[in-house]
């Protein structure tokens, strides 16, 4: 069963998370401040969390830098903003998703078993012996979430680093953009494959030495993208 941390002050929207999460068999813990948020992530050790930005005693986004400096457990942040700096900020600081309120019970559901598929993945990799992966000039540690180019440490978003993880761990399987939607994004519905290109352009630029001539992360003409198996 996993654990779900909600961190929010509003009663009626923890209520609705609690009752669809534990539809999803999920144990709910809360916590309506910042401050009482970030004591329960840690010792509680959460398999995901639920953050508001704006809140009591401590903000949303103070309260996943925090996180961050020591647990690498998912975030979804909530906000009733809607302002482009706002969710780039929670992104920046960490966050692995980010929905803005009001928000619909289907999306809420889709992005949260769309973590827990990623961490399944992500587990999985660390317990059959896969978690760190080479190949010719390119590591990822799964388990620390570090990459390397060469010498070079490449920082990446969280979803940068889920595609990489995902397609590197199957080299030589295509993804279409709906497939790679549904499995990092949660979305299982048509019209967000701008997102896929966008996010696949920006990892490439990362770890790809010429843009143009890929060797990592290859397109599959008609279909979508794979991970090189020929390294």
């Amino acid at each position: 069963m996993a654990k779900v941390l909600i961190i929010e002050d509003d009663p009626e929207i923890i209520d609705l998370l609690e009752i669809h999460l534990k539809d999803l068999s999920c144990d709910v813990i809360k916590a309506m401040d910042g401050g009482t948020g970030l004591d329960m992530a840690k010792q509680e050790n959460p398999d995901l969390i639920i953050l508001d930005i704006a809140l009591p005693v401590m903000d949303g986004i103070e309260v996943c830098q925090k996180v961050r400096m020591h647990q690498n457990t998912p975030i979804i942040m909530l906000t009733a903003k809607s302002e482009e700096i706002d969710r780039v900020l929670g992104l920046e600081v960490g966050a692995d998703d980010y929905i803005t309120k009001p928000f619909s019970v289907r999306e809420f559901i889709a992005r949260v078993k769309a973590i827990f598929r990623r961490t399944k993945l992500i587990k999985e990799s660390i317990s059959n012996g896969t978690a760190k992966l080479a190949f010719e000039g390119l590591s990822i540690d799964i388990e620390k979430r570090k990459v390397e180019v060469g010498d070079n440490r490449i920082e990446l978003s969280p979803k940068e680093f889920e595609l990489l993880i995902l397609m590197a761990s199957h080299p030589g399987k295509s993804y279409s953009r709906s497939d790679l939607l549904k499995l990092i994004w949660g979305y299982d519905f048509e019209g967000y494959e701008h997102t896929v290109n966008s996010h696949i352009n920006r990892l490439r630029a990362k770890i790809e030495s010429d843009m143009t001539h890929p060797k990592y992360i290859l397109t599959t003409w008609g279909v979508g993208y794979k991970f090189n198996e020929e390294l």
